[in-house]
């Protein structure tokens, strides 16, 4: 897992091909003048999917994990916190969907506050729950670019 502010992607270059495609259409994009959904960037390879909730308590879902993409996460517009643990072989609440490419979890973890211009980047080890009310219910402008592996 990686978390950082939007300014410092350059520090991530060359880690992974997608990775640095992902960055650099955050940096890049007016997310406030695209529609909500899906936007190809590669087809199936990187795709971006803008969306806008309010926060919610922790007690309302499982935490999540990938196998085919990364995700670069992106707030836009708001304040949430993020659970994540690492993966170790921890047997899943929901078993693996290979169409939706997600599994899901019910394990204690730790909490990161994302901020308005920060993103965070959930490799398939990273078992992850965002959207958590920080302080306050926060209204979010969220990006997540999936990027496969």
């Amino acid at each position: 897992m990686i978390v950082d502010k939007i300014e410092n992607a350059h520090l991530y270059t060359n880690s992974h091909s997608g990775i640095d495609k992902a960055l650099n259409y955050i940096k890049n994009t007016n997310f406030f003048k695209l529609t909500k959904g899906r936007h190809e960037i590669e087809g199936d390879e990187i795709f971006a999917i803008v969306n806008e909730y309010k926060t919610k308590n922790q007690e309302e879902n499982l935490l999540e994990s990938h196998i085919k993409y990364i995700d670069v996460q992106f707030i836009a517009q708001g304040t949430e916190q993020i659970g994540f643990t690492t993966f170790n072989n921890q047997i899943p609440e929901k078993f693996y969907d290979s169409t939706d490419d997600y599994m899901l979890f019910k394990e204690p973890y730790n909490l990161i506050t994302l901020n308005e211009g920060m993103f965070a980047i959930f490799y398939p080890s990273d078992i992850h729950i965002p959207g958590l009310i920080a302080d306050t219910v926060s209204k979010v402008t969220k990006v997540v670019v999936k990027v496969k592996l």
